[in-house]
């Protein structure tokens, strides 16, 4: 069963519950406003104050002692107490207490704990007292008091409580003393006490009074006043005095120091130091203020027992510090708020020098109790306790109170920047985007608004460590694991959260995400495309077996011959720009520069799927590296230094994954001539060597790509137009026919040829006349022996033995002339001298053979087949041969930069060196 609403379970009060502002006088009392019947009824009513009081150890302990002492009773009490706590501690709270008590004596015995004083005190009946209230914020020694309401004008703190205790008569002691602004002594105090009665006097808020007069003299007269004062009390039967000595210590000067220290080592020697700290019981405190409070509900146990259970159950990941097998009655003792609320304020806030300890917390809890009651009956959350993840940051008036407590402004623009306030604010922004589970939960806004909570207490270190923040947003419902996703996600994102070793900490100080977002605003879009093409040249410049052509514009940029080409589209266009990109290409694979492209099969292109990502992460490397170039300019620390490290890196590995996730598209001709898209689906950079590796596998894998082809495939898909079939054709139709597959190496064609002639598949063979020479059948054949050219062919075996058959009984091979010492080859038409130099082996006898011929002149183009055919191939077999080949040549039009190319290429696919000289 849902566990109920806070809200339903427990009421908060009327004014809460109504949302009316509050102001911090609303928790802060006057004890001058109470004795004038000025304060809110909530403390001018004694009966209503009693209500809403909890009586804490120690505020039953003074209450209690007072009432022995003015009861006449000297034993286990003291005449002087001397309040000592933080600012907003409770301390006039206290003396208020007493107030109502001494004033209607035993009237107040039927309020609420007053029965439970008297049983500690021993006392059967409250003692009523003559109370004086000397209250240094308010009480002025220039102008005085009275005078011109029919009493006498007062100037000093020993008048004003000499004339509240007996009068114009007991004013009338002190006169002399007031108007010479000298401390009476302790016969003359003693004068103006009540004589046999009960006597309260109560001061509060004495360092303002005693700042203000220390340069009249004043000042130190009233130290020796209320020195007088306590050692006269001291020796009465029933007189007490309640002292309240400080103001705020963040806002004491030397002086005020100085002073401070006096009055109180004065107090503490003649009284009783009362601590009015109660941590373990703020929260009863708290409930009985801001709640209709009349102990806890059964729907409550519920929820106390459920979340008790779930911290039981991960126990190993919240912090040390919470008692986990007292969960229950920890929960049970702080509902409907979560511990980690206000242990919060006692583990880190009360350091902070403006912090007020009990009225502070109330100031916050009571605008945050409002607020969640509000939220919760008209916003729809059902939040079943009151965490430290759901407190209104985005509320400016809460806002305002908690920078007042921590003494800091300077973080609003934190908390309206990446937790709330703003529409744009990180974690409600990630919320709205997150899973179900985290939107429904609002984990972004709730582990940001903890981690803050937690990171700005007063303690030397200010963070929080995860498991803090996990038991800070735990529900019983909750996926642990969630609160790890959301952390990194807000690391990752937020402009002012810090994070060391998982220690998270909010501070006004900009982290690198802020000068990330800074310096991603300066990059230009020059730098940007540049960025991105490098990368996207690196990951595809890796790999061999293929060609590639980056970033064409026009069809002519891509050279038309028979070799597997990569042609990787420029990273600003995608497929997704409405078909242009996919009409381009195909128009640029059927055409080159101005004619039709022969090799169009040829051309496999790699196309982006989108732009947005690459620029992302190119746009966050260029501004990661501007950082880094700027790092002793911006006076990082070490560990922003660290991660900037980190950062950077990770930078250029996102980059790097975003070439590969983003060129996830292949776009080749398929056997319909049509352009046909291969997806790769997910890719990413451990799923192959290199992206060519990649890309080739799949191509392989579906077929489109052969690494050799058997002489069959020849067979099956010969020509039928055609008795000889040119090596070069051959060679061509994997690159220029989208019914063949495409060749990673074009050498592989000499293979297939070598193997099928070796088989007696085919027949390799020159034309000559209506015959074939050279014609090779059913022999060894070097793949190296093959030529690709137009003017080699291969045919198929019938074609072959039927060339036997008419050939038969005639030599297959033309036998080639003999070549004597000292005689001249018949070379038809040389242009210069030929000359035929012989070296004969010393050893041999004088005989017909030779070990070395070597040959140079000059051979005409259309010589250059018979030149091979009737003398090189006479030594292709068997013999050594060495060609060097000294190649020039002129065209007085000019020789077109693409022509060099195709030449350059044509070379590289003989196995040669394309280097030639271009004059």
């Amino acid at each position: 069963m849902a566990l109920k609403p806070w809200f339903k379970v427990v009421t908060p009060r009327e004014d809460l519950r109504e949302g009316r502002p509050l102001d911090a006088s609303e928790f802060a009392v006057h004890l001058d406003q109470v004795r004038d019947g000025r304060a809110p009824v909530d403390y001018q009513n004694p009966e209503r104050f009693f209500e809403r009081t909890y009586l804490t150890q120690s505020l039953t302990g003074l209450a209690s002692e007072v009432l022995r002492r003015l009861s006449g009773i000297k034993t286990e009490t003291s005449p002087i107490f001397n309040m000592t706590t933080q600012f907003g501690g409770g301390k006039t709270h206290a003396l208020t207490l007493l107030y109502h008590l001494a004033t209607q004596g035993n009237e107040a015995r039927n309020w609420s704990g007053v029965t439970g004083l008297l049983s500690k005190s021993e006392v059967k009946s409250v003692p009523k007292a003559a109370t004086a209230i000397f209250v240094g914020t308010e009480f002025d020694s220039i102008t005085g008091r009275g005078g011109n309401d029919g009493t006498p004008i007062r100037k000093t703190p020993w008048g004003e409580i000499a004339f509240q205790l007996g009068g114009n008569e007991g004013f009338a002691v002190v006169a002399e003393h007031d108007d010479k602004l000298i401390a009476p002594a302790g016969d003359v105090i003693r004068k103006f006490l009540p004589k046999g009665a009960p006597c309260l006097i109560l001061l509060d808020e004495l360092m303002n009074y005693v700042s203000r007069n220390r340069k009249s003299g004043l000042a130190a007269q009233f130290y020796d006043f209320l020195q007088n004062l306590s050692e006269t009390i001291r020796g009465e039967d029933n007189a007490v005095m309640a002292v309240s000595i400080p103001a705020s210590e963040g806002e004491m000067n030397a002086e005020d120091q100085g002073d401070y220290g006096r009055f109180k080592k004065m107090l503490d020697r003649l009284g009783k130091a009362v601590s009015m700290a109660a941590e373990s019981e703020t929260s009863e405190i708290i409930r009985r203020r801001l709640f209709e409070w009349h102990g806890l509900p059964e729907d409550g146990k519920k929820t106390v027992a459920e979340y008790a259970d779930w911290v039981i159950e991960h126990r190993n990941q919240v912090p040390s510090l919470f008692p986990v097998d007292q969960a229950r009655d920890v929960f049970a003792a702080t509902y409907p708020f979560h511990p980690m609320v206000l242990s919060v304020f006692e583990r880190k806030w009360q350091m902070l020098p403006r912090f007020q300890q009990t009225r502070g917390v109330l100031r916050l809890l009571a605008l945050w109790v409002s607020r969640a009651y509000q939220e919760g009956y008209k916003g729809g959350q059902r939040d079943p306790l009151i965490t430290l993840g759901t407190a209104p940051l985005d509320d400016l008036l809460f806002r305002a109170a908690v920078f007042e407590q921590l003494g800091e402004s300077r973080l609003e623009g934190a908390v309206t920047a990446d937790i709330c306030g703003k529409k744009e604010s990180f974690a409600t922004q990630m919320d709205k985007e997150a899973v179900e589970a985290i939107k429904k939960a609002r984990l972004h806004k709730k582990v940001a608004t903890t981690i803050f909570f937690e990171s700005n207490g007063g303690q030397l270190r200010t963070e929080a460590t995860v498991p803090e923040i996990r038991l800070g947003v735990a529900e019983t419902d909750l996926d642990i694991g969630n609160v790890e996703t959301v952390l990194e996600t807000l690391a990752s994102n937020c402009y002012f959260l810090s994070v060391e070793k998982n220690r998270y900490r909010f501070s006004f100080t900009p982290n690198l995400n802020k000068l990330l977002a800074d310096r991603r605003a300066t990059i230009q879009e020059p730098q940007l495309k540049e960025c991105v093409r490098s990368e996207v040249q690196k990951i595809f410049g890796s790999g061999a077996g293929v060609e590639r052509v980056y970033f064409p514009e026009k069809s002519g940029q891509i050279p038309d011959r028979a070799a597997l080409t990569f042609v990787i589209t420029a990273p600003e266009q995608s497929l997704q720009d409405n078909g242009k990109l996919t009409q381009a290409i195909e128009t640029m694979t059927k055409e080159y520069g101005g004619s039709a492209r022969t090799f169009k099969s040829a051309l496999i292109w790699c196309v982006p799927e989108t732009t947005v990502t690459l620029r992302e992460e190119a746009r966050k490397l260029l501004a990661w590296e501007a950082i880094d170039d700027e790092a002793d300019t911006l006076k990082l620390d070490e560990v922003q230094k660290r991660q900037l490290a980190e950062n950077l890196k990770k930078a250029q590995r996102d980059l790097r994954e975003a070439v590969w996730r983003t060129y996830k598209n292949l776009l080749l001709l398929d056997k319909g001539n049509q352009m046909r898209t291969i997806d790769l689906g997910l890719v990413h950079s451990s799923a192959a060597e290199n992206m060519v590796t990649l890309i080739l596998n799949r191509l392989r894998q579906d077929g489109d790509v052969e690494d050799g082809i058997s002489p069959n495939f020849l067979i099956r898909n010969w020509p039928p137009a055609f008795t000889e079939w040119s090596t070069k054709s051959v060679r061509d139709a994997f690159f220029a026919s989208p019914q063949f597959p495409k060749l990673l190496n074009a050498e592989v064609v000499k293979d297939t040829i070598a193997r099928g002639v070796s088989n007696g598949l085919l027949a390799y063979v020159g034309k000559k006349g209506t015959g074939y020479d050279p014609f090779i059948y059913g022999k060894d054949l070097s793949a190296k022996d093959v030529e690709i050219s137009d003017d080699m062919f291969i045919i198929t075996r019938e074609t072959a033995e039927e060339f036997k058959e008419k050939t038969r009984g005639a030599a297959s091979e033309q036998p080639a002339p003999d070549i004597k010492t000292g005689t001249k080859l018949d070379v038809p038409e040389p242009q210069e001298p030929v000359k035929i130099q012989e070296e004969l082996d010393p050893k041999a006898p004088e005989a017909q053979t030779t070990t070395r011929l070597s040959w140079s002149g000059e051979i005409p183009p259309q010589k250059w087949m018979n030149f091979y055919t009737k003398v090189l191939s006479k030594y292709a077999v068997g013999s050594e041969m060495k060609i060097t080949l000294n190649v020039e040549i002129r065209q007085d039009n000019g020789i077109s930069s693409q022509k060099i190319e195709e030449t350059k290429t044509a070379l590289r696919e003989l196995g040669m060196g394309d280097e030639m000289k271009v004059i």
